[in-house]
């Protein structure tokens, strides 16, 4: 008796099934709703971490090229030609990349002191603006 009752449930959630699928208009709306309030919430935060993070890379592209110049110059007694002599002579496996302005050739190129030879003794950022912090990238 016993399988003859849990048959008989079955067919009746069954039949049930059919009228109660899906979400109503209401349900909808409300899940938009919540929906919209955490993007309200996560998106100003994810674009504020995303322009964080191209502050943070380029202060280390430029320690890194900083202190490659330097290394050149300790090895050679003059600064390099270009920035490219940097990659040729496999100081840099590449040219850094500017994230700001997302490329390598809009670095500002400081030549050292008469006395000095070579035509690279520091660069800076091509790009406008400032950091999240204030500073303006061509100071950096």
């Amino acid at each position: 008796m016993a399988p003859v009752s849990l048959v008989v449930q079955v067919t009746d959630l069954q039949r049930a099934a059919p009228a109660s699928r899906g979400f109503t208009l209401i349900e909808m709306i409300v899940a938009m709703a919540i929906l919209a309030l955490l993007l309200t919430i996560a998106v100003p935060r994810y674009f504020d971490g995303l322009d964080r993070s191209k502050d943070a890379v380029l202060m280390e592209n430029l320690k890194v090229t900083r202190d490659v110049i330097d290394k050149f110059y300790g090895d050679n007694g003059r600064y390099p030609d270009s920035l490219g002599e940097l990659v040729d002579k496999r100081y840099l496996r590449a040219l850094p990349v500017d994230p700001i302005t997302q490329s390598n050739r809009s670095w500002v190129i400081v030549p050292p002191e008469p006395p000095l030879r070579g035509q690279v003794y520091d660069l800076h950022s091509g790009a406008k603006g400032h950091t999240k912090d204030g500073r303006p990238y061509s100071t950096l």
